[in-house]
Order: structure tokens, then C-alpha cells, then sequence
């Protein structure tokens, strides 16, 4: 009877300590996350007799995953125009000269029922005082190649439901993994889904007019698993995780699709682990099942925090 009296004083003391640490780090936080679903012109650019448009979420570009939408319209009637082909490369320059790309969707996919461009850009970072992006855009209309370029402003990402990381992979290439949704999660089982991007190593030297495409080309990875192990690192939360968790794998979208179940709201880590097509583990380590109450948990060498 003693030892059941122990055992219950000691699980109330840890609930009490769960519940208090909640509370107060809800207190603190009290932050609201939006969910965005209309996109508004982000940028606009005009090319001769042509205004193209640049759409996203809220009308914003945000540090990470952004889907694109492109519309060109005729700035002599206002009329949108039959483009055979369009091109989105986004370059940031930094304060020493040097030029960098993120993953990006180059060659723009056609949309007919709502007759624009969709693509998308995972920016790595936001814009600063050092550090300016600009878009450099082509479309074609009868056979003319237009080019365009504009600087744009992109925003630190304030909802970390929508985090990302880039890495070197045991294979010494370059990885980007993005947060695609969900951008609200619930308590309960939620569908993740997630960018995985590749950089594509110039094997050349850079050629015709600035910039040359293949110096900054990714491409999605295909045939990865993303291996999910979902924690509460708080001290107070012992580093548990939850059940019914599935790994990401890729869907015909081109992005890797999973389930994380998320217990309470507060503070979760996206414990990974990336394996290549054949099963070789790039990037990411186990982490331990011990239930840890009062020691911050432990992370694998891949995850991405996020907050809900």
C-alpha cells in the first residue's frame, strides 16, 4: 500500500508540474497563428508592354516554403495574355558580391482554368541591410522572349508550424527540407507535409548573360522516406512523443506526406531521420524512448522545431 501511495504522489506531482509549466508557457507565447489561404499580388513587374504580377499567401514572401502564382497582362488593354512558357529564378546577392539561389520550381507549370503560372520558393532567409533578393523572370508570347527582374522584400516566417532546415547530407550534397502544412496543426492527427529539395552542383563554368541558370538549380529528391519521431523536449514534458505517427513519403505532388500526432498544444520537435532511395540513412539519428521528466530531451542530428 505504501509503495501504490509513492507511486501516485509522484505521478500527481508530475502532472501538477506539466500542467503549471503549460499554463505559464501559454501565458507567455500568447500567440495566435493565422492561416492564410488568398494569395494578393506580392510583387509586380512591367516588361515593355507587360505588367507581370507575383502572387502569394497574404501577399507576402516568408523564409521557407511559398507557393507562387504568376499572371502576365497586357498593360494596353488590361487583358491577361497567351504566354507559351515562363521562368521564375530567384538569386540573393550578399554584401560581399556573392550570389546564392534556394530551391525554386524554374520552369513555371501552366494553369488553363485559372490561367496563370504556378511554381514555388523555399527562401532560406530573409531580407536584410546585407542580404537583397531579386526575381529574374521570362515568359514567351508569340515567340518573343521577355525578361524582367525585381528586388522584393521576404519576411522572417512568424508561424513555426511552417519551419524549415538546410543541411550536408552523408553523401556531401546539400538539402533543404520546408514545412508545407499543416499551417494550423490540431490536437490530434495531422497530415505533414514537406518539401525536400536538392542543390545541383555546377559541373561548368558560368555562361551568356547574368544569371545562368544551371549555376543555381535544385531539384526535388525523389524516392526519400522522412522517418518521423515527434517529442516534447521540455524538461516538464519529458521528451514524449505520441502514437499513430507515419513517415513522409512522396506523393504524385512532387511532396513528401506523412501523419504526426499531436497530443496537447506547445512546444514539439519534428525528430528525422532522411533515407535516399535505397534505404541509406543521409542525414538524422535515433533518438532514445526514455521517458525524461525534468531533463531537456534529446534531438536527433535532423529536426525542425514548431510551436502550435
Amino acid at each position: 500500500m505504501k509503495k501504490i501511495i509513492l507511486f501516485l504522489a509522484a505521478v500527481c506531482f508530475a502532472v501538477a508540474s506539466c500542467t503549471k509549466e503549460k499554463t505559464d508557457y501559454e501565458a507567455e507565447i500568447d500567440t495566435v497563428v493565422t492561416e492564410h489561404y488568398e494569395f494578393k499580388e506580392a510583387a509586380s513587374i512591367n516588361s515593355e508592354d507587360y505588367k507581370i504580377s507575383i502572387e502569394a499567401l497574404n501577399g507576402t514572401f516568408y523564409k521557407g516554403y511559398n507557393e507562387i502564382h504568376l499572371i502576365i497582362t497586357n498593360t494596353q488593354n488590361n487583358e491577361k495574355v497567351n504566354v507559351s512558357a515562363a521562368t521564375f529564378l530567384p538569386i540573393m546577392t550578399h554584401a560581399d558580391g556573392s550570389n546564392i539561389s534556394c530551391p525554386h520550381q524554374y520552369d513555371l507549370l501552366y494553369k488553363p482554368d485559372d490561367n496563370y503560372f504556378s511554381g514555388y520558393s523555399v527562401f532560406t532567409s530573409e531580407s536584410n541591410v546585407n542580404e537583397e533578393w531579386e526575381l529574374y523572370i521570362s515568359f514567351t508570347v508569340a515567340n518573343q522572349t521577355y525578361t524582367a527582374k525585381q528586388s522584393i522584400s521576404v519576411q522572417d516566417q512568424p508561424n513555426k508550424n511552417l519551419n524549415m532546415t538546410a543541411f550536408t547530407g552523408k553523401d556531401d550534397e546539400q538539402y533543404f527540407i520546408a514545412l508545407v502544412s499543416p499551417q494550423k496543426p490540431k490536437i490530434a492527427e495531422n497530415e505533414l507535409v514537406a518539401g525536400i529539395y536538392k542543390f545541383n552542383k555546377s559541373t561548368n563554368s558560368p555562361s551568356g548573360t547574368f544569371p545562368d541558370p544551371s549555376q543555381f538549380s535544385y531539384t526535388e529528391v525523389s524516392g526519400y522516406t522522412l522517418m518521423l519521431d515527434p517529442r516534447m523536449p521540455e524538461p516538464s514534458m519529458g521528451n514524449h512523443s505520441s502514437l499513430n505517427n507515419k513517415n513522409l513519403v512522396q506523393q504524385s505532388d512532387g511532396l513528401y506526406h506523412g501523419v504526426v500526432n499531436y497530443t496537447m498544444t506547445g512546444n514539439w520537435t519534428l525528430n528525422f531521420i532522411m533515407l535516399n532511395q535505397n534505404g541509406q540513412i543521409l542525414k538524422g539519428t535515433k533518438v532514445p524512448g526514455d521517458f525524461t521528466p525534468g531533463v531537456e530531451g534529446v534531438k536527433s542530428e535532423l529536426y525542425i522545431d514548431i510551436l502550435f
